[in-house]
C-alpha cells in the first residue's frame, strides 16, 4: 500500500489584463477564476486520488481553491484551515510588480529563489521554520493517515520547499524547476518507514493532461 501527500497551488489571482504583483500571506487576494481549482478535482478524480484529508492555508484563494476541487470531486470532505501553510511575506516587496521588485534586489537574488528557494534580503521567511512544516506534515500523514491520500492547498513561496521530504533538496532542486504553477499538482509517496517520500509528480498541469489524454 502507498502513503500520498498531494499538493495544489492556488488557482490564479489575476485577471490576463492585470499587472500581476508578487502577493504573499498579508494579501488575501480572491480568485479571478474557477477553472484551475475544479481541475485540480477533476484531475485527482480521474486518476483515482481521492483524499482522505484536506488542509489549506487560510486565505481566499487557497481555501476557494480546496473547496472548488472537492466540488468537482464530487466528495463529502470539510477543508480544514491550516496556517502553517499560509504563503510567505514578501517584506517590502509584498505586492509589488516583478520589475520592481527586480530593481530593488536584483535579477540574480530572483534566479537564486527560483532556482535553490534561496530568500532574498528582506523577506520575511523563517527558511527551517519553513522546511519542518513539510518534514512534521510527512511525519504526520504517514503516522496518522498511512495508505491514505491527504491532500495540500498552498501557495508557491511555501510549496517550493516541499521537495525537503524527498531527504535531499539539492538534488531534486538540481533536476526541477521549483517554481508551481497557478493550478498545479504535486505528489509525493511513500511506501514503509524506511523509505523516504518520492515525488512522482511536480508542476502537473490537470489542463494539460486532459488536453493530452
Amino acid at each position: 500500500m502507498t502513503t500520498r501527500i498531494i499538493i495544489a497551488r492556488h488557482g490564479n489571482t489575476f485577471t490576463k489584463d492585470q499587472t500581476p504583483t508578487r502577493v504573499g500571506g498579508r494579501t488575501d487576494l480572491p480568485l479571478v477564476e474557477e477553472e484551475r481549482g475544479t481541475l485540480v478535482g477533476k484531475y485527482l478524480k480521474d486518476v483515482g486520488l481521492l483524499p482522505d484529508k484536506i488542509w489549506a492555508a487560510p486565505l481566499k484563494r487557497t481555501m476557494k481553491t480546496a473547496e472548488l476541487a472537492v466540488a468537482a470531486m464530487g466528495i463529502n470532505l470539510p477543508v480544514e484551515e491550516d496556517n502553517s501553510f499560509r504563503e510567505i511575506d514578501y517584506g517590502p516587496d509584498e505586492n509589488k510588480t516583478e520589475d520592481e521588485v527586480i530593481a530593488r534586489i536584483g535579477k540574480e537574488a530572483i534566479d537564486k529563489w527560483n532556482a535553490e528557494a534561496i530568500v532574498p534580503d528582506g523577506w520575511k521567511v523563517d527558511v527551517e521554520g519553513t522546511i519542518n512544516t513539510w518534514i512534521d506534515l510527512g511525519k504526520k500523514v504517514f503516522a496518522e493517515y498511512k495508505d491514505k491520500n491527504v491532500l495540500v492547498v498552498s501557495s508557491n513561496g511555501v510549496i517550493r520547499f516541499a521537495p525537503y521530504l524527498t531527504g535531499d533538496f539539492a538534488k531534486f532542486a538540481s533536476e526541477h524547476d521549483i517554481k508551481v504553477g497557478t493550478g498545479c499538482v504535486c505528489i509525493f509517496e511513500k511506501e514503509n518507514e524506511n523509505t523516504p517520500w518520492k515525488c512522482i509528480e511536480w508542476n502537473l498541469k490537470p489542463k494539460k493532461y486532459f488536453e493530452n489524454k
